[in-house]
């Protein structure tokens, strides 16, 4: 008898794993979806070819804010010294010609800050520190110290003519910066102690030149960034009354600060001396109404307006391109301060620290000209930064622009 035996069935798909192909994914990939069948191979290419979602990083609108204020106010130191510089010297270029390579060379800075980490400025804040008293005592010697207008506020070194106090400014952020950032609060001994003599000293050496504008920023800088590192409500506090009794007293304690703090409150008091440079600018800010003339067209630039390419460079913009022009000016300001702030709630604590204090120094010393330019507050003599002429202070803010947008570079935005 013969017993027929059957071949024993082998399991789906032992042939191919025999010949050494792969076996089939398919049925475990649609138990782990959870028994969804699987994609289709035309919706799987068209979610590869979909690009990813990426959030829009604030550090890039944040350069062009600064690439667009400081080329438009090249535009208004043309068309605001070109008139009284052909009158002088035949010929209408020399201050731009100043500015634009000043310009350039602030770009140079800004790109270095943008691309070199931030926190290797830790390693030079104490010699940067020394570096700036040094310059600020330079600027009282005789010799080396430049007196403008009854103010000496520049150092001369050969051909080179610069303001140390817009250095003093770059250094107290990183100072500031540097004692928070050790520890998780702000302490009395390591921190809050070293501050305040700083402040002291910056703020002396500062109102000696004299320059009270520049000294009310300075300690504008210090109290919003010890209130941001997390100092108590009545250490802030404090500071702000006394700084505001010192501005205060030091203002009524001379007499052309004296003049001029009570003077804004009536233009029309001394319009041919101590309130000059308020009425022309108020007359300059009323003649653009609310498109302007245009560019090139002001009025206020032929010899009436003071300081039209540096500390009324306001009032020229606000003539020839109006209320809505102006008012773009002061919306960037705002964004400027806000787009910081932005990366600041973002970054180390160390980053977040020098964001606060570079949105502060920008908005607050924007605030303080826009002000003394529309009459609301007394007239300082500080410049708007990026569109004012000098060299000094662009290339020092545009450095100082550069470090936040480094730090804004190095955030993950797509985490977010």
């Amino acid at each position: 008898m013969t017993t027929t035996t059957r071949p024993t069935r082998r399991p789906a798909g032992a042939e191919r794993r025999a010949s050494g192909s792969r076996p089939s994914v398919r049925r475990s990939a649609t138990a782990a979806r959870g028994g969804r069948p699987p994609v289709s191979r035309r919706q799987t290419s068209t979610k590869a070819a979909a690009p990813s979602s990426t959030k829009a990083n604030p550090a890039n609108l944040l350069a062009g804010i600064v690439a667009f204020l400081s080329c438009f106010g090249l535009t208004m130191i043309l068309s605001a010294s070109s008139v009284t510089l052909l009158a002088e010297t035949g010929s209408a270029w020399g201050e731009f010609r100043s500015q634009a390579m000043w310009l350039g060379i602030g770009f140079g800075v800004f790109i270095a800050a943008a691309v070199v980490d931030h926190r290797r400025l830790q390693m030079i804040t104490m010699l940067s520190l020394i570096g700036s008293l040094v310059l600020l005592v330079l600027v009282l010697l005789p010799g080396l110290g430049v007196s403008v207008n009854g103010a000496q506020r520049w150092v001369r070194f050969g051909p080179v003519q610069f303001q140390p106090s817009e250095i003093a400014k770059l250094v107290l952020v990183l100072f500031v910066a540097h004692n928070l950032a050790r520890t998780s609060s702000v302490d009395t001994r390591r921190s809050l102690r070293p501050i305040l003599v700083v402040l002291a000293f910056y703020g002396g050496l500062i109102l000696t030149q004299p320059n009270l504008g520049t000294t009310i920023i300075i300690f504008a800088i210090g109290v919003a960034m010890l209130f941001a590192g997390g100092a108590r409500v009545w250490i802030v506090t404090t500071l702000v009354s006394l700084s505001a009794l010192a501005a205060t007293v030091l203002a009524l304690a001379a007499d052309y600060r004296r003049d001029r703090l009570l003077a804004f409150r009536d233009p029309w008091s001394d319009p041919l001396d101590t309130t000059y440079h308020t009425l022309q600018s108020l007359v300059s800010v009323a003649n653009g109404g609310v498109r302007g003339v245009g560019i090139g067209a002001s009025r206020g630039k032929y010899g009436y307006l003071p300081e039209a390419h540096n500390d009324f460079i306001f009032a020229v913009t606000a003539e020839e391109f109006g209320l809505v022009g102006s008012t773009v000016v002061v919306l960037l300001y705002l964004a400027f301060g806000l787009l910081s702030l932005w990366i600041a709630r973002h970054a180390d604590r160390y980053g977040a620290l020098i964001c606060v204090g570079i949105a502060t120094w920008v908005v607050a010393q924007a605030f303080i000209n826009i002000g003394g330019v529309l009459g609301a507050l007394p007239i300082t003599g500080v410049p708007l930064p990026f569109m004012s002429a000098g060299g000094s202070a662009l290339v020092v803010t545009m450095f100082a622009a550069g470090v936040v947008v480094n730090i804004g570079r190095g955030i993950d935005w797509n985490a977010r």
